[in-house]
């Protein structure tokens, strides 16, 4: 099993589940058009993660384990059990989306590697 990963600006296939893990509703997008299954804000990374980050490739690594480690507890970890059964249930057919430009360094890879390695 395997996940997708997209911004949610993309054209998307209309065969997987499709889950938002961005906190705050990305700009300039309808919720009809995003057509979502799910929208998961909890397990986005903490404001301050978010801001600390600021999607500097640079600091990418670091911003990886210390997502990983606030995915290990409180609200996170529920919303991410949440994912985590999605995937479970749709086996792997599941699409991550994201708000971001950098298609390489975000929370959806993290996730996805996550996802695709338990």
């Amino acid at each position: 099993m395997s996940c997708d990963i997209n911004r949610i600006y993309e054209d998307y296939d209309k065969d997987n589940v499709r889950v938002l893990v961005d906190r705050v509703w990305p700009r300039g997008i309808s919720k009809e058009k995003a057509n979502l299954d799910h929208w998961i804000k909890e397990i986005a990374p903490s404001d301050s993660l978010r801001k600390w980050f600021g999607h500097d490739p640079e600091k990418f690594d670091s911003f990886k384990k210390k997502y990983k480690e606030e995915l290990k507890s409180g609200e996170q970890k529920e919303a991410l059990d949440q994912l985590k059964d999605i995937y479970k249930e749709n086996n792997g057919n599941v699409v991550l989306l994201y708000g971001a430009k950098d298609e390489k360094h975000n929370q959806a890879v993290v996730l996805k590697e996550f996802l695709d390695h338990q």
